[in-house]
């Protein structure tokens, strides 16, 4: 009972340390709900207002915590790639850019344990809808609501697993944990890993469940969880695992729901100085995104530039993700001067870690505190299909994918040179996706995709003079994250992933 009692107190204090500031959505959360029912005590959720609070919440935590899903994304995924530098001096920061991450990074912690409340938060709606007792409550919303619930829980898995590869998954509300039942429950607060692909399927699992009942994507709303969104998931991590008549499927299924280029590139991030806000919202492009108003604004502008809506706030201090000479040389080498210009922009600022303060370039698609946050839109969906073609010989149809995206930045079709072969048409769209999505983080799961991890990211030094030095080369390991020692300490079930 000891070892019990031990780990007992090792939940006591890290869930009095994780972060429960979250202003729910009502009055009610669950944090705070009770009843004076207590004909059932099995029964948690009493009537439809209090699970719907729960619900709800997920919503709430999706648009007012973004530090894991997107800042830490987009760091990520692009400062440890050949688009950005990692842009502050921070000692949590630099060895993103540098390849010299370890377990004991703050920020890498901070993703974990986010990543894993929000899972545990779809768990408690997903673990007691079905029970919920109140007559008024539709068995139609009850479906719709706990689909939403495994979408939520999909996308978290899925960003999880992408990073990590092998995670604890649990699937089940944890109830809370006693000297009694600790034994019971144990498994519950320290599950066994799953493999990465075993996550994966867990993924297409729960999105699959999702699909009769989650709610048709809503073109005038594209901040709720859809089937539209639960196809572009399923189409992503079939092309995780190389299946690509699935990828074709599910693109053509979020397609089928009227998702689109939208004509001009620069409305998707675009910020309207007239009206203060952004040009546009709901994009016939996009599938999922984050929108914030006057008064509830978002914060995540300060981390990269410029708040166009208050001009001075926050420009201080150098800003995340700078954008890499390498890329800007990308850009110019297509003269690719649409796209270009809605991803950077050039300013002066009072630091100069990387460029001379009076000419900056930063990161531009994130431009003022009321701009929506795109989290996943239709150009990835086309490109991804393209690549699936391409895989499976079509490479008409690959190519024809990849001109429709070139056309919208008045660029040229694809010369004979770039579609004679299989691989001259992959390489093609490598990097079409590199300039369509850069800086959006999508590009260091392409460069592993792709498998050019390695020999994009081992010979970066040599043609970017401005980066700095690699503290060790890449080896195929760091397609993958360190798990963060705090979990590792906390779960004897995790085993430190190879490299760290």
């Amino acid at each position: 009972m000891k070892k019990y009692s031990f780990i007992l107190l090792v939940v006591v204090m890290f869930f009095s340390a994780c972060d429960l500031n979250i202003a729910p959505i009502s009055d009610q959360s669950e944090l705070n709900l009770s009843t004076n029912d207590t004909s059932d005590t099995r029964i948690k959720y009493k009537d439809r207002a209090s699970i719907q609070a729960v619900y709800e919440n997920l919503y709430t935590v999706m648009r007012d915590r973004q530090e894991h899903w997107y800042l830490d994304y987009l760091l990520f995924g692009e400062s440890r790639t050949d688009n950005a530098y990692a842009g502050t001096t921070g000692a949590e920061v630099v060895p993103v850019e540098t390849n010299a991450l370890d377990a004991s990074n703050p920020d890498i912690a901070r993703d974990w344990d986010r990543y894993l409340e929000d899972i545990a938060k779809a768990n408690v709606v997903i673990s007691n809808i079905d029970s919920v007792p109140d007559p008024a409550f539709a068995e139609a919303e009850r479906r719709q609501w706990k689909a939403e619930a495994l979408i939520f829980r999909s996308m978290m898995i899925f960003d999880l697993a992408h990073w990590f590869g092998n995670i604890p998954l649990n699937l089940q509300e944890a109830p809370d944990i006693t000297s009694e039942n600790i034994e019971q429950v144990y498994n519950l607060y320290f599950p066994a890993t799953k493999t990465q692909d075993e996550a994966y399927n867990q993924v297409i699992e729960d999105l699959k469940a999702a699909l009769p009942y989650a709610p048709k994507l809503n073109p005038a709303d594209k901040t709720r969880l859809s089937t539209a969104l639960a196809n572009t998931l399923l189409a992503k991590v079939y092309a995780e695992k190389g299946e690509w008549d699935e990828v074709i499927k599910y693109c053509d299924d979020v397609f089928a729901e009227g998702i689109s280029l939208e004509p001009n590139y620069a409305d998707l991030f675009g910020y309207n100085e007239d009206t203060k806000d952004a040009v546009l919202r709901n994009s016939r492009e996009s599938i999922l995104e984050m929108q914030y108003f006057t008064g509830s604004g978002s914060w995540v502008t300060w981390m990269f530039g410029r708040d166009l809506a208050n001009y001075e706030e926050s420009f201080t201090w150098a800003k995340w993700i700078t954008p890499s000479r390498d890329l800007i040389a990308a850009f110019e080498r297509e003269n690719d001067v649409v796209r270009m210009n809605q991803t950077i922009v050039w300013r002066e600022c009072s630091w100069s870690n990387y460029y001379p303060a009076n000419n900056y370039p930063f990161m531009y698609k994130c431009r003022s505190a009321y701009n929506s946050i795109i989290k996943y839109r239709g150009a990835d969906l086309i490109l991804l299909k393209a690549e699936a073609l391409a895989h499976k010989g079509q490479l008409a149809d690959a190519v024809a994918l990849v001109n429709q995206i070139r056309q919208r930045v008045q660029l040229p079709e694809l010369s004979a040179s770039k579609t004679g072969s299989e691989q001259a048409v992959l390489d093609a769209i490598f990097n079409e996706r590199r300039l369509e999505l850069a800086l959006e983080g999508q590009r260091l799961f392409d460069l592993v995709r792709f498998g050019k991890l390695l020999e994009v990211m081992n010979t970066i030094n040599q043609r970017d003079e401005g980066r700095l030095p690699q503290a060790r080369p890449f080896v195929e390991a760091h397609r993958l994250m360190p798990i963060p020692q705090t979990a590792l300490d906390q779960n004897p079930n995790l085993v430190q992933n190879e490299g760290y």
